[in-house]
């Protein structure tokens, strides 16, 4: 029997645990709930305050862009005109309609038409057609405007019931509001017009420098111009480009790459002439001069006072060519005033200079003036080699010709 009472016992408070942890359970399951409305309230909350706010920007952005002074003054120009036209028309048709009804359509047609020239010229400066049809198209509206100001006028002046100064004031009156409304229109369109020519001029002024160059090319070269003409008549259409086709053109009639004519390859040839008899009575090749510039752009060699130049160029206020002129100093490899350097001989060594037992020679202006025009030959002094010193003046000792070369070489400076 206690047996019996013990499980009994047992099983009760198994089942008090049990629903115990089940209420637990629900409790739990209840907080959760009422956590996750909570948050999902939150968040509906703050999505529609979002909402709110992007609601208040956009509006706030179209508020400022509508506002703009652009916008103001396209929009209040267009109702500016359309209250011209509700002023002026009824005058318009009343007069017309006064001699007969049936010609009532009259007013509405001069009006009108008046209007419809006006949008035509800012279609014609839409798709930039020619000046003169512009220009026609104003006539026409101003022309059906004045007329039909002069109608408004004079409906205006004779209105019954009114004192003259009244009547007066009444046709002025009209007759403003019917001029004025086209002309707001076309004060419109030319401020939008020269809106858009000015709003990029970075890409104005690039049109009107092409548009240059092209006329001065067209001048300068006229048959070689006409000749690209021919080539694009000739070509199916928008199958050869204007500069292609000026390239061929020029080939055609020059017979040489584009810029190149027969004066130019005269000069040229006639130059390379004068610079390899130069170098011939210098005794030196193009060869030896580039390998000598690229041994000072490597290793450095002596410049004209004996110390190092380390390879480098001292380039004048032109910022001339390496090598001769542009106000260069450097002295070429090889040519220092001790003797030769860089070109006897590899992993040689200059000679070093003979100890005086004697007095200098005093330099002979003969020789001297022999030195001179071998360098003007040369083009520079800077060019002026121990060899072709030593050939011009027809030998003598190192230090002679080093002084003579170093002499004229000063002057040159």
């Amino acid at each position: 029997m206690s047996t019996w009472r013990e499980e009994r016992r047992a099983d009760n408070r198994a089942n008090a645990e049990e629903a115990r942890r089940n209420a637990e359970f629900e409790a739990k399951l209840q907080r959760e709930e009422r956590k996750a409305r909570r948050e999902e309230k939150r968040t509906e909350a703050i999505q529609r305050r979002r909402d709110q706010a992007q609601r208040r920007q956009a509006r706030a952005a179209k508020r400022e862009k509508t506002l703009t002074p652009g916008n103001v003054y396209r929009r209040g120009t267009l109702i500016l005109v359309g209250l011209s036209a509700l002023a002026s028309l009824p005058a318009q048709i009343l007069h017309y309609v006064a001699i007969s009804w049936m010609l009532a359509p009259i007013g509405p047609a001069v009006e009108g038409g008046a209007w419809v020239m006006a949008a035509g010229v800012a279609y014609a400066d839409e798709r930039k057609l020619p000046m003169w049809v512009r220009w026609l198209l104003r006539g026409l509206s101003l022309g059906a405007a004045g007329f039909a100001a002069n109608i408004n006028y004079d409906y205006g002046v004779h209105i019954p019931g009114l004192t003259p100064a009244q009547a007066s004031v009444a046709g002025i009156g009209l007759a403003a509001v019917t001029l004025g409304g086209p002309l707001f229109f076309e004060v419109r369109q030319w401020v939008i017009t020269l809106s858009e020519k000015i709003c990029d001029p970075k890409r104005r002024a690039e049109e009107k420098a092409k548009a240059k160059h092209e006329r001065r090319r067209r001048r300068e070269f006229k048959a070689v111009a006409k000749r690209a003409r021919h080539l694009i008549l000739a070509a199916p259409y928008g199958t050869l480009t204007e500069q292609e086709a000026f390239d061929r053109a020029w080939y055609d009639i020059e017979g040489a790459p584009i810029a190149v004519t027969e004066s130019v390859i005269s000069s040229r040839i006639a130059a390379e002439q004068r610079v390899a008899k130069a170098l011939a009575a210098a005794e030196r090749t193009p060869e030896q001069i580039a390998v000598e510039l690229l041994l000072a752009d490597l290793f450095g060699t002596p410049g004209a006072d004996g110390g190092p130049t380390g390879g480098t160029r001292d380039k004048g206020p032109q910022g001339g060519p390496r090598g001769t002129g542009g106000g260069s100093k450097l002295t070429p490899p090889g040519t220092s005033p001790e003797g030769p350097t860089a070109l006897l001989g590899k992993r040689k060594q200059a000679p070093r200079p003979t100890p005086k037992t004697e007095p200098e020679r005093p330099l002979d202006e003969a020789d001297l003036q022999k030195v001179r025009d071998l360098a003007k030959a040369l083009g520079s002094a800077s060019n002026l080699s121990h060899s072709a010193v030593k050939k011009a003046v027809g030998g003598g000792r190192n230090e002679y010709l080093a002084r003579l070369r170093r002499a004229v070489q000063e002057e040159a400076r």
